[in-house]
């Protein structure tokens, strides 16, 4: 394989997964819009959605394997294409992470609509942020955006602690609500796993620019500078 036919079969792999993580992100879209007006419809378009994610989550692991066979490439093209393994798996895991809400919302088709004390939009907006500014750090191998990200995680999982404790409380007190409130713990605690996913993009992002391991947050405030990216 020639450098220009390999440089070229990088920037296809990029827009493979660029295209992967539109159908995902748009999954966990309509999931909340499924919860918020209770819209099966929406619920199987999310369904329709996983099995296309399903489907270039195998495309693209193959296309990146292959380039590994047939090449040998260094530094940093051989992180890009071990970072498009990793992030082509959290790409994955965030459109089950959006089937288990629409599931969530079948659940609740039959039942009552309720005021539970929890902004489950609110969460959302922000586990939605998160992934679209790990994708921007992807799209542009800036790791200070991914480095940004890294910041956001904590914000989420003060919204999720805080949604468990109210939720919970809600059962203890309010039996006739409680399939409702474990509902919306089960949502809460899926989001929460949206934005460990776009964490785990942000970090694979600045190990693909930086060749830095910043995992478990690690180092993660240290300035290293950035080397040029595909």
């Amino acid at each position: 394989m020639t450098r220009i036919r390999f440089q070229q079969s990088l920037e296809d792999l990029k827009e493979n997964l660029l295209v992967m993580a539109g159908l995902a992100e748009q999954a966990i879209q309509r999931a909340i819009e499924a919860y918020r007006v209770r819209d099966l419809s929406i619920c199987d378009l999310v369904s329709r959605s996983e099995i296309a994610i399903n489907r270039m989550e195998r495309d693209i692991d193959q296309a990146a394997l292959d380039l590994l066979a047939m090449e040998q490439p260094m530094a940093i093209d051989l992180r890009f294409i071990l970072s498009v393994i990793k992030i082509n798996a959290d790409l994955e895991r965030v459109g089950d992470a959006a089937k288990s809400i629409s599931d969530r919302v079948r659940n609740m088709e039959q039942m009552p609509v309720a005021e539970l004390p929890v902004d489950i939009p609110r969460m959302a907006g922000l586990s939605a942020d998160m992934v679209r500014k790990s994708l921007q750090a992807f799209i542009e191998a800036d790791a200070e955006v991914a480095r940004h990200v890294l910041t956001m995680d904590d914000a989420v999982d003060t919204m999720n602690r805080a949604a468990y404790k109210a939720l919970t409380k809600v059962m203890e007190e309010q039996s006739h609500l409680a399939p409702q409130a474990l509902n919306a713990l089960m949502i809460c605690r899926s989001l929460e796993r949206v934005a460990d996913h776009a964490t785990n993009i942000a970090e694979d992002v600045i190990f693909w620019v930086q060749g830095a391991d910043v995992r478990h947050h690690k180092s993660v405030t240290a300035a290293q500078p950035q080397q040029k990216a595909v």
